[in-house]
């Protein structure tokens, strides 16, 4: 029999959507489960979104669309980015795809080869690193712990950077700590960035709009325009709009970046689907008001879960500031035992969590940081305080 290519034995599911598969099982048994697992938003967006798809639907051409995005797609888009304080940008610098991970992943295959490093912190996201084994690229791992706020450091950016790695990739607001770089971190991570001239910069900032506590979104950009040649600006639908299933990504970025991603959307997708590009414009342009109220709600929830830890004994966790997650470290609760189970580590833990108490949660290690657990606390309102509780009194049970 023939055998499958190499790159598929590096290739691996989801670590975050197995935890929502399993939880949804035991639901499905009968269960009464909280999932604090999967990080979509659990909104839906305004009507006017509805009303664009439907009215395209009725005008279906039936034809291909552009390989980079209809125009009117990316103008939208620049207006958006703009309204980010990115500005500058032209049809010419920005590129569309199926979600903000099928980006990554064109933009893995249009600046790494194989061998050549990959650098971002951690914790990460799973998919930065899922992807890099895929196209076979090295990675560089900047571990920033708990003690640091989850966040790098110029020192530690500027030792990683003497590497030579072909790409930085940075994350603001971050998934999964719900981090947020301020104003003056985002300049000094960029004044080390201008002295590296050959390392590319992925800004992946899809919880841009998610951002609390009058805090604002900054981007390396604004701070050093020098840095716009060698800086792509991911985005996506996803989470601002409360569209995850419209799978709708962008870049902005050099010309040649866009331009190559075109390139590679011309063989893998050929372009976004009409209906899709008209829903994708009316959020994007029209009224904003929903995005804006779940932002306010996503920050209400994150003090609700902040006092929520803050009450247990021995949990460690830096108050994020953004997206709707929030990243304790519970390595106190390690070598104790729930009734006759001893927790040895954070996926033990979690798997401990959800049978006795009906609470499921993402362990570290799939975000490479093996003494924490991610909570997604978009659940509806009315579930996240049972949720806590049950997580509180997990606690309370170990001997």
């Amino acid at each position: 029999m023939p055998q499958l290519a190499q790159r598929i034995g590096r290739a691996k599911p989801s670590a975050i959507m197995a935890v929502a598969e399993k939880a949804k099982a035991l639901k499905a048994a009968g269960r009464d489960i909280i999932s604090f697992s999967i990080g979509v938003p659990n909104f839906l967006p305004g009507p006017h979104v509805y009303a664009a798809a439907a009215e395209a639907l009725s005008k279906d051409s039936g034809q291909y669309g552009v390989n980079r995005g209809a125009d009117a797609l990316l103008d939208a888009f620049l207006a958006h980015i703009a309204r980010a304080g990115l500005t500058g940008y032209t049809r010419a610098h920005v590129a569309t795809g199926i979600g903000a991970k099928h980006m990554l992943y064109n933009l893995a295959e249009a600046l790494l080869d194989e061998g050549d490093t990959i650098a971002f912190a951690v914790p990460y996201w799973t998919t930065y690193q899922d992807i890099a084994d895929i196209v076979n690229a090295k990675t560089l791992h900047l571990h920033c712990p708990a003690s640091q706020n989850y966040k790098i450091t110029p020192a530690q950016l500027d030792a990683a950077l003497q590497q030579k790695p072909k790409v930085f990739l940075f994350n603001n607001p971050n998934n999964p700590t719900g981090m947020v770089y301020s104003k003056d971190e985002i300049a000094a991570l960029a004044d080390v960035l201008v002295k590296y001239p050959d390392t590319w910069v992925i800004s992946d900032d899809i919880y841009h709009r998610m951002v609390f506590d009058g805090l604002g979104y900054h981007n390396f950009v604004s701070a050093r325009p020098e840095l716009r040649d060698r800086v792509i600006f991911v985005d996506s639908l996803s989470k601002t709009y409360g569209m995850p299933g419209w799978r709708v990504g962008f870049i902005a970025g050099p010309e040649s970046v866009a331009k190559a991603v075109a390139t590679l959307n011309s063989n893998h997708i050929t372009n976004i689907p009409e209906v899709v590009t008209a829903a994708a414009i009316a959020a994007l342009s029209g009224p904003q008001d929903v995005p804006d109220q779940k932002n306010r709600e996503f920050e209400a929830k994150r003090d609700v879960v902040m006092a929520a830890m803050a009450a247990i004994p021995g949990v460690v966790c830096p108050r994020p500031q953004g997206a709707f997650y929030v990243f304790p470290d519970i390595s106190c609760a390690f070598g104790k035992k729930h009734g006759d189970t001893v927790i040895g580590n954070d996926v033990e833990f979690c798997n401990v969590l959800l049978e006795a108490k009906g609470v499921a949660c993402v362990p570290g290690s799939a975000f490479g940081a093996p003494n924490s657990l991610r909570i997604s606390y978009t659940c509806p309102s009315a579930q996240l305080p049972e949720g806590l509780k049950r997580i509180q009194e997990f606690f309370a049970e170990l001997t």
